[in-house]
């Protein structure tokens, strides 16, 4: 197990898209920012709190004017999580900040290309069953068939 500490930032990232002459708004929320900390948990919960205060969410911040000070609104929620409303020229939105520990990371590994036997072998077979997806059983283990 790994001891660094993340910073998490998601916010409610929005687009307009137009359809049929109509303007849908959509919301969409992301993780936008992961901030490695460090080993240290109390740091990455200063630096949540230093981002909850300050992090200037990107809907507002490519229409902010140099001395644009937004209205912020931050709660501190009781398992630790920063939720901030902003708000500034009739645009709002909102971000949770949270502190995370990495518990555990994998490289991605690509699997070798099919030569040319095993192609012409799936197009006359089909394709490779799909893989059953992750679940969980009642006696509290993953279930691996």
């Amino acid at each position: 197990m790994t001891a660094d500490w993340y910073v998490l930032i998601e916010e409610d990232t929005r687009t307009t898209e137009r359809a049929d002459g109509t303007e849908l708004k959509l919301h969409r929320w992301m993780l936008t920012g992961t901030h490695r900390i460090g080993p240290d948990q109390a740091e990455a919960a200063v630096a949540a709190e230093d981002a909850a205060l300050h992090y200037l969410p990107g809907i507002l911040a490519r229409h902010a004017r140099p001395g644009d000070e937004p209205a912020r609104h931050v709660l501190l929620t009781q398992d630790g999580a920063w939720i901030v409303l902003v708000r500034q020229r009739h645009r709002e939105c909102h971000i949770r900040v949270t502190t995370a520990q990495l518990v555990h990371s994998r490289e991605e590994k690509e699997a070798p290309p099919k030569s040319l036997k095993e192609k012409f072998r799936s197009a006359m077979e089909g394709p490779a069953p799909i893989p059953k997806p992750w679940s969980w059983t009642s006696d509290g283990q993953a279930d691996q068939t």
